[in-house]
């Protein structure tokens, strides 16, 4: 008996209809073409006639880690509103930093409002060594080896803004050619040509004089 019923039990579990979920692979979404790091947020009020409106305020550095990088800020009514606002206009805000191996052509300050920034290439290997706000648009803008000095207000938005006008001041200088190896001459060599051109010139004046 025991063996019947088992052997019902395999039967019905083969009649059912398999209910179990076949999942479809999904298709690979394209990547962006910039990343995007959020610096701060702030809630901001406005005092009216009416009332306090309360707003948000959110910065926001874009960049492809290949020389270009943006930065813009924005209000909305909402974090997830002003940060899409600020997306949208760091990316009519893209500038190109001119790298070099890396790093930046040369030393450069620049000051915005209170902030100041100063910027100094390094040799490769160095690392970035910047604080907070200013390694976020060092690193989205490809920097690899520079060194950074915040000289003035810690605020991050000023900070920023300084960093990118920095970086957008940078000189366009073109790498250096390397020069071409003149093939090695051999001594001997070079003794053997300069005998056998002596001895051509010899034999000419012979034939003139006769």
């Amino acid at each position: 008996m025991d063996n019947t019923q088992n052997n019902n039990k395999d039967n019905n579990k083969d009649s059912r209809p398999d209910s179990r979920r076949k999942f479809s692979h999904r298709p690979e979404q394209p990547k962006e073409e910039f990343e995007q790091k959020l610096v701060e947020v702030r809630r901001v009020t406005r005092v009216t006639g009416g009332g306090k409106q309360l707003s948000f305020r959110a910065c926001v550095v874009i960049g492809d880690k290949n020389g270009r990088v943006g930065v813009a800020a924005a209000k909305g009514k909402d974090v997830p509103g002003a940060i899409a606002k600020a997306i949208n206009r760091a990316k009519k805000e893209i500038i190109e930093v001119p790298l070099i191996d890396g790093t930046i052509a040369h030393a450069v300050t620049f000051k915005f409002k209170a902030a100041k920034v100063m910027l100094k290439p390094a040799r490769q290997g160095r690392g970035v060594i910047a604080g907070g706000a200013v390694r976020m648009v060092l690193e989205l803008a490809g920097v690899e080896n520079i060194v950074s000095k915040i000289q003035g207000s810690k605020n991050k938005l000023n900070n920023v803004k300084a960093t990118v006008m920095a970086l957008d001041s940078l000189l366009k200088v073109e790498p250096k050619k390397k020069k071409e190896e003149k093939p090695k001459v051999d001594a001997k060599v070079a003794e053997t040509e300069v005998k056998e051109s002596k001895d051509s010139e010899d034999t000419k004046k012979s034939i003139t004089k006769k």
